[in-house]
């Protein structure tokens, strides 16, 4: 029998969080899921780590890399209907994110839904900000804003099939596939009580290199859409 749901995590160099990731993913409420991990050539323990728990691996070559890539390899290994989308740094808070994730799929105007993201205690004060500022207490229903956020997130298989993520920008593939999704009068919703923990936050501190690129793929969504 296929799973009802594929997790595609994508990791590099992870041991300080993917096991914590992954033994989070093992307790939650709903079991009929796989696990695919889309790794870049980690050199560290996470392929290690991650043998003890119940998860296809999938690598993809750093010179192949890019977010979108990473993403399209491993959702087209996967079998089921819903695909939830996690960073492997990222800490499901309780064994209900994966169904509060998919709880919205019952209806079929329904393409995505993105959960919350709160930082740790020892997360930089900038990371701490951006992730409080950005990630509320209300339940969203999006027909126009593109706002997305595959740290944390759930799309339809058969939506996907036809709309793969973008592998000619590096990074926010969510918000440019979003834009293309929400053209066809798809919702896209946002639920807080899918909680996860991330480090970093989104921004990463702003660190200037990633700054830059993002600027560089916003401009490009905004040409797009002219």
């Amino acid at each position: 029998m296929n799973p009802e749901i594929s997790i595609v995590i994508r990791s590099r160099n992870e041991e300080s969080w993917i096991g914590q990731c992954l033994k989070a993913i093992s307790l939650q409420d709903k079991e009929n899921y796989e696990i695919i991990l889309v790794d870049n050539e980690s050199s560290d323990h996470t392929l290690k780590i991650a043998k003890n728990y119940d998860c296809k691996v999938i690598s993809i070559p750093k010179k192949q890399f890019n977010y979108s890539k990473a993403l399209n390899l491993g959702i087209r290994k996967s079998r089921g209907k819903l695909v939830a989308i996690l960073s492997a740094h990222c800490i499901p808070l309780n064994e209900r994110w994966l169904s509060r994730l998919s709880m919205h799929f019952s209806n079929p105007n329904v393409s995505a839904v993105y959960g919350k993201q709160e930082p740790l205690i020892d997360s930089d004060p900038i990371d701490k900000r951006d992730l409080w500022v950005t990630f509320g207490y209300d339940r969203k229903f999006q027909k126009k804003d593109f706002f997305f956020h595959n740290a944390n997130s759930m799309i339809r298989k058969k939506l996907w099939e036809n709309n793969k993520f973008n592998e000619d920008i590096d990074g926010l593939e969510d918000q440019e596939w979003a834009k293309k999704i929400l053209k066809k009068n798809n919702i896209i919703i946002y639920e807080p009580n899918a909680v996860v923990f991330h480090y970093h936050g989104i921004h990463q501190s702003n660190d200037k290199e990633r700054v830059l690129r993002n600027v560089k793929v916003i401009e490009y969504i905004q040409r797009k859409s002219k």
